[in-house]
């Protein structure tokens, strides 16, 4: 949770510190929706933590972490090392991400995603998900025009 809020008041820093960018500008009230592929079934994240800037007005929301969060929602099973990917429909794309792994003993890792994917353990359980994302300034150097904290929980089990 410290983590999370640290993050939030960071990228609340830096989104109030910048004025228009050299990026594309961000449309909606919110960050856009962002789902995960796995296979060929998408499902849906819960968004959590934002900070967004459109037509010159800044909407910072605060959340519980991806545990509690997600602690009513059932997890989708997959297999052990099944493949996920991102997917989100919105342009301009974040061009900043990072994925945060918590077990239900709240121990957290940081997961290694390339081309918009990763790998889920091969180890049986339960495993929260925090996919951060920022759209940040292309010209100005730390400037986040938005930033966004999507959740999912998911089992790792045999398949029947």
């Amino acid at each position: 949770m410290k983590k999370i809020l640290f993050i939030t008041l960071f990228s609340f820093v830096l989104l109030t510190g910048c004025g228009k960018g050299t990026t594309q500008e961000l449309t909606g009230n919110q960050p856009p929706k962002a789902e995960i592929q796995i296979g060929d079934k998408v499902y849906e994240t819960k968004l959590g933590t934002y900070c967004w800037s459109s037509k010159n007005q800044s909407t910072c929301a605060d959340s519980i972490g991806p545990v509690e969060l997600l602690k009513n929602e059932k997890p989708i099973i997959v297999p052990p090392g099944a493949v996920i990917k991102f997917v989100m429909n919105y342009k301009p794309l974040p061009n900043k991400s990072f994925v945060e792994q918590m077990t239900e003993d709240q121990k957290t890792t940081e997961v290694a995603v390339n081309d918009d994917t990763f790998q889920v353990p091969i180890q049986k359980g339960i495993y929260y998900y925090s996919y951060g994302v920022w759209w940040m300034d292309e010209i100005k150097p730390n400037v986040s025009h938005g930033d966004a904290f999507y959740n999912f929980v998911l089992e790792v089990a045999e398949k029947d």
